[in-house]
């Protein structure tokens, strides 16, 4: 059977972080969507997205394809309710589609024509951007029992202090010294070739996948995910950090999601609560206002490829784009649109040519191209984010 994954309605609510890569690869857990799939499929997917992301993402159509909705996170009970798809069959949430099996056309569907078959039980659904974090939690557990299913963790290393011994997985290459691990709430996993330098004190859940870093003497705090090859000091609460990005100082970031290429400089801190404990909103892309996201912890989110220097200060409920260069005193506004380049004191356009130069340079230090692909999606990026950029 081939498998398709769709970005669905819920794209727009999950910008900045869809500006670049589908919903498909937002990582939530240790693992990204896409990669959860696969793994409780045993098969490679392709994507339905936005055509500007297609020359990187290609969808592949067969005679008979099964699509399902990136923003669902899967389960047993759901792979197994997928496989056993028939056509004309379409699993829902409640209004929202999960999955159907089609040979028509994927530019127009009539479920009005497919055999409806309801799933109830709870399941991860990612809608909005603040739900990377604050679902994070429970990803964290689902793809921790998937990875670790069957498998045995290397040994805690000596000198390591540790508590919930059986919580904790340490995949081969991994280095960790004179840490604390503390997996009474929550499992750690630290990935391959991942590193805890010394007096580092981590509380589950907790994520680290391959090649990632925590500093000298961090504080991580629950429900914190680090992608592959990020790097992380000072203290962190209740965060993602997709991949390749870097919080490498002291700091504080809590309740945030940071995409892929970005980097706080030392001292940058973010507001997670509001002097008046009142609900956050957030900058809403499709309405073009900020709108309410009904939480109280809500820090920081930055698309891929955005950066800010020493002593930043972010306040609570921020949204900064993609490609955005932050620097200087005081606190910068709290949305700031791709491509920008300035900070408290005002912004100026952040022109294609500076930023892929520093993309190149940034990304070869991790053995990766900026190829000519990458550039073409960061061009359409800074075309369909121009109308934001009124300074």
């Amino acid at each position: 059977m081939n498998y398709i994954l769709f970005d669905g309605d819920v794209r727009k609510s999950l910008l900045p972080f869809t500006y670049t890569k589908p919903v498909a690869d937002i990582r939530v857990g240790i693992l990204t969507i896409r990669e959860k799939w696969e793994m409780h499929l045993g098969l490679t997917t392709t994507t339905i997205t936005e055509e500007y992301l297609e020359e990187k993402y290609p969808m592949v159509e067969l005679d008979e394809n099964i699509l399902i909705n990136a923003s669902f996170c899967p389960t047993e009970t759901l792979v197994e309710k997928v496989k056993n798809l028939s056509k004309n069959e379409a699993i829902f949430k409640g209004e929202d589609v999960i999955a159907f099996f089609t040979s028509d056309s994927q530019e127009e569907v009539n479920f009005e024509e497919y055999t409806p078959i309801e799933f109830d039980e709870e399941i991860i659904q990612i809608k909005n951007t603040w739900d990377i974090f604050s679902l994070n939690d429970k990803a964290i557990q689902q793809d921790f029992d998937l990875i670790t299913e069957g498998r045995a963790s290397q040994p805690i290393p000596e000198g390591t202090r540790f508590l919930n011994k059986e919580n904790i997985f340490i995949e081969e290459g991994a280095e960790i010294t004179f840490a604390t691990l503390n997996a009474t709430d929550g499992p750690i996993y630290i990935g391959k070739d991942a590193m805890i330098m010394e007096g580092s004190v981590v509380r589950g859940p907790f994520a680290m996948c391959e090649h990632a870093v925590l500093k000298m003497g961090s504080k991580i705090y629950g429900a914190t995910t680090l992608g592959p090859y990020c790097k992380v000091g000072g203290e962190v609460n209740n965060s993602v950090l997709f991949g390749y990005s870097s919080k490498g100082h002291e700091g504080y970031l809590g309740n945030s999601v940071l995409g892929e290429w970005c980097n706080l400089g030392a001292d940058t801190n973010n507001s997670n609560l509001k002097n008046n404990y009142a609900e956050v909103k957030l900058w809403d892309y499709e309405t073009g206002r900020f709108a309410k996201t009904g939480l109280q912890f809500c820090g920081l989110m930055m698309g891929d490829h955005s950066k800010c220097g020493i002593n930043t200060m972010f306040n609570t409920g921020t949204v900064i784009g993609v490609s955005v260069n932050i620097f200087g005193s005081g606190f910068p506004r709290n949305f700031i649109p791709s491509f920008s380049w300035g900070g408290a004191s005002g912004f100026t356009e952040y022109k294609t040519d500076k930023v892929f130069e520093v993309a190149n340079i940034v990304m070869k230090r991790k053995d990766i191209i900026f190829d000519e692909v990458e550039q073409r999606i960061l061009e359409n990026v800074f075309e369909v984010t121009k109308q934001y950029r009124n300074y």
